[in-house]
């Protein structure tokens, strides 16, 4: 058996006229359902460290930065999402153009992406939670809302203890996979109102603190760089890019859904695509707003909108943000749970995996084994892990999948012309090759000790493979 031996398209596309997932989502959902992935953790908090430690006001050039990385590879998922229109996203994609031992390299990646970064989404969302009890008088004990790892400091107190186990993060996990287990119609009917919610309260924040903003905060736009690389000047406007690229992550978990749109030749172009730039608009507003409203020295904090509220005397706005950032965070774990289901589902039904990740719960038609096991291993992880550099973990993961992407479109053109296209890349190579170097860009800009993390994630997983996967795959016989 060859580590490169693709699968064919015929037999992609005939697997998945079997046991199919439920064919029920339409265009607008597919949007709602990159646009919930996408604003939370980036918009509420990203969006002032990055500013703080990096970029100073000029985080707004940081955003469309990644954007446009973003947007090379958004351009190559629409064409492989047309031609390819079903469960796994990359994963399935690579298999297709580059082989089987690609594929695996690109579905262990995409762990890194959904699974690792709900789990610290989850920390996040317990982190505003417990503060937004606190401001209507509620004292959850600390100990109960932290890693075993992370001290802690007692309310009114100096006391430093350690916690015990993060029960609020453990719980949203929990609750989302029961909601994904349900049925994907739920889970996007759910989404959409989160992001209907959340979307509101960023847009008022961009209407009631334009008034507010003071233009002598934009001044120096780019500050100049202390010494050190990612420090502010331009080499901090790129390091900026990819500390908030982890605020665009979600826009390739559209193509995950594709085997249960309704048209997805015409819809997932327009999931894909539409969602990023909405985005990417809001980003910039937004962005742009908060370091009007605060000095970006003042913005290295974990909530850095609500010192912005605190600049204004709207008060009362301050519980709404937080209710917000926690419904961001809690549709960007339902769209990350759900991505690494329909790639673990994909990867099983071609044996790399045992089958428990590809059974189809005979009523709701979702891969309910799937979403239990990583309920667990997602739900330990939030529960009992501290909140790291697995924001940066997630953002090379998913940087290094979007190179292997744009890789795929200049493969497939050559190694299948002929094949029916609903949507086509433009301007391909150069599309590609931009995409490639963009992205390739913004994970130097990362540092080195993120790109040794990801090598070693990637040592485990070529480790998996070669004592199961490549002895039981689809190719193997």
């Amino acid at each position: 058996m060859s580590l490169f031996a693709t699968k064919p398209l015929d037999l992609i596309l005939r697997d998945s006229e079997g046991e199919s997932l439920k064919r029920s989502l339409g265009a607008g959902q597919l949007v709602a359902l990159g646009i919930g992935a996408i604003i939370g953790a980036g918009l509420f908090s990203l969006t002032g460290l990055a500013a703080a430690q990096n970029a100073g006001p000029a985080v707004v050039l940081s955003f469309i930065l990644a954007a446009v990385g973003c947007a090379f590879a958004g351009l190559c998922y629409s064409e492989f999402a047309t031609m390819i229109p079903i469960a796994g996203s990359a994963y399935t994609y690579s298999y297709a153009t580059m082989g089987e031992l690609m594929a695996w390299i690109i579905g262990w990646d995409l762990v890194l992406e959904y699974a690792v970064g709900a789990s610290t989404v989850a920390v996040s969302w317990s982190g505003y939670v417990i503060s937004l009890l606190k401001d209507f008088g509620i004292n959850f004990p600390p100990e109960l809302a932290a890693s075993p790892l992370e001290p802690v400091t007692l309310p009114g107190s100096t006391t430093v203890i350690h916690g015990v186990i993060n029960l609020p993060a453990l719980f949203i996990v929990v609750l989302v996979s029961g909601i994904l287990i349900l049925g994907i119609q739920e889970s996007a009917q759910a989404n959409t109102v989160i992001v209907i919610l959340k979307i509101s309260v960023a847009i008022l924040f961009v209407i009631m603190g334009w008034a507010y903003i003071n233009t002598k905060n934009y001044t120096p736009f780019v500050p100049p760089n202390t010494g050190t690389f990612g420090e502010f000047g331009w080499s901090g406007v790129l390091r900026g890019a990819g500390k908030v690229f982890f605020a665009f992550i979600g826009f390739d978990a559209v193509s995950t859904a594709a085997q249960e749109a309704k048209k997805p030749q015409r819809d997932m172009p327009i999931g894909i695509v539409g969602s990023l730039v909405l985005c990417t608009l809001l980003y910039v507003v937004f962005s742009h707003v908060l370091t009007g409203i605060v000095n970006y020295r003042d913005l290295n904090v974990s909530a850095p909108v609500a010192v912005a509220v605190d600049r204004t005397p709207y008060m009362f706005f301050r519980p709404a943000v937080k209710l917000a950032i926690i419904l961001g965070f809690t549709s960007v774990i339902l769209v990350m749970l759900l991505g690494q289901s329909r790639v673990f589902f994909s990867m099983s039904r071609d044996r790399l995996l045992p089958k428990v990740f590809s059974d189809v719960h005979p009523k709701f038609r979702t891969p309910w084994r799937s979403n239990l096991l990583f309920m667990v291993f997602t739900g330990l992880f939030g529960a009992f892990a501290p909140l790291s550099v697995l924001g940066d973990m997630t953002s090379i993961g998913t940087l290094f999948a979007f190179v292997l992407v744009c890789i795929g479109i200049i493969v497939m053109r050559r190694t299948h012309p002929d094949r029916h296209r609903p949507f086509r890349t433009p301007f391909v190579p150069l599309i590609p090759l931009l995409g490639i170097a963009f992205n390739l860009f913004l994970m130097f800009g990362l540092g080195l000790s993120n790109w040794i993390r990801l090598f070693g994630w990637m040592a485990v997983g070529l480790i998996l493979y070669f004592n199961y996967g490549r002895k039981r795959s689809i190719t193997a016989g």
